[in-house]
């Protein structure tokens, strides 16, 4: 069985010994670090440490108008924005640059 490989920031285990360890792999991830688990030498997955998930905050969008005196994001938005591309979109010439 292949030793844990450390660096500075992360250690490198084998899927078998990730199996053997989880619970002793669990306290370091716990404690901020993350385990990159490999199979036959190449990464597999990433033990990393949880991170609550925030999601979108409404009341950061207005204090950060507020602050920078913006009235709104986006003044505009075209009927068509969302439309599908002409096939030949990325190909057709640029229009003139005025």
């Amino acid at each position: 069985m292949a030793a844990p490989r450390y660096t500075r920031w992360m250690i490198s285990v084998s899927l078998a010994v990730a199996q053997n360890q989880l619970a002793e792999l669990a306290v370091r991830v716990e404690n901020g670090e993350t385990v990159v688990v490999t199979r036959d030498g190449r990464p597999v997955f990433d033990l990393t440490p949880h991170r609550r998930l925030t999601g979108l905050r409404l009341e950061a969008i207005a204090d950060f108008k507020r602050r920078h005196g913006v009235e709104t994001i986006a003044s505009f938005v075209a009927e068509d924005f969302d439309d599908p591309l002409r096939e030949d979109f990325l190909l057709a010439p640029l229009p003139p640059f005025p």
